[in-house]
C-alpha cells in the first residue's frame, strides 16, 4: 500500500465560549485559520555522570510546554450588523486579560478520519491585527499551554 501525505488544513481547532469548568461545553469553532502549528518548548538537563564510561551523556527533559501559533484573516458574518466570528471574537477578548482570567479552554483535532485529538487550558498572547491598506485583515495569536494538553476522544469520530 501506498502512503499519502497528510494534510495540514485538516486540523480544526475549537474554544470552549461557556468558560473553564463550565458543567456545560459550547464549543466554538475558530474560523478562517489558514495556519496552524502547535509545538513544545522542553527543558532539558544533563544527566551525565563519572560512572559512565562509553563517552556518552545522558539527558533527562524535566520540563515540557505547549504553545500554538495560528493565523488567518478576520472574518465576520455577511450581514448588515457587525457580527464578528464567535470563535476569533473570544480568543481576541481573552488576548485583552491578565492572571487567571485570561485562561480559555481548547481542543484541536484531525477533521480527516484521524483519531488525533487534544484539549488544553491556554492563554493567548500576542493576538495581532492590521495590514497595508490593500490587505484583507490578518490575525494571528499564540496560545500558551498551562498544564497539560490531554488526549481526548476526537469530537468528529462520535
Amino acid at each position: 500500500m501506498t502512503l499519502v501525505s497528510m494534510l495540514a488544513k485538516h486540523w480544526r481547532m475549537d474554544v470552549n465560549t461557556a468558560g473553564i469548568g463550565a458543567a456545560v461545553p459550547a464549543w466554538t469553532m475558530v474560523r478562517a485559520l489558514s495556519k496552524w502549528e502547535k509545538t513544545t518548548d522542553d527543558n532539558v538537563e544533563d544527566d551525565g555522570d563519572f560512572d559512565d564510561e562509553s563517552g556518552y551523556g545522558s539527558d533527562v527533559i524535566t520540563e515540557r510546554k505547549w504553545k500554538i501559533e495560528a493565523e488567518g484573516k478576520r472574518k465576520r458574518q455577511s450581514t448588515e450588523v457587525f457580527v464578528p466570528d464567535a470563535g476569533q471574537e473570544y480568543i481576541r477578548k481573552a488576548a485583552r486579560k491578565v492572571g487567571y482570567a485570561a485562561n480559555i479552554e481548547v481542543r484541536w483535532y484531525r477533521r480527516d478520519g484521524s483519531p488525533e485529538a487534544y484539549q488544553g487550558v491556554c492563554q493567548v498572547s500576542e493576538f495581532t491585527v492590521g495590514g497595508e491598506k490593500t490587505d484583507l485583515e490578518p490575525f494571528s495569536f499564540t496560545l500558551l499551554g498551562s498544564g497539560e494538553d490531554v488526549e481526548i476522544d476526537n469530537p468528529l469520530a462520535a
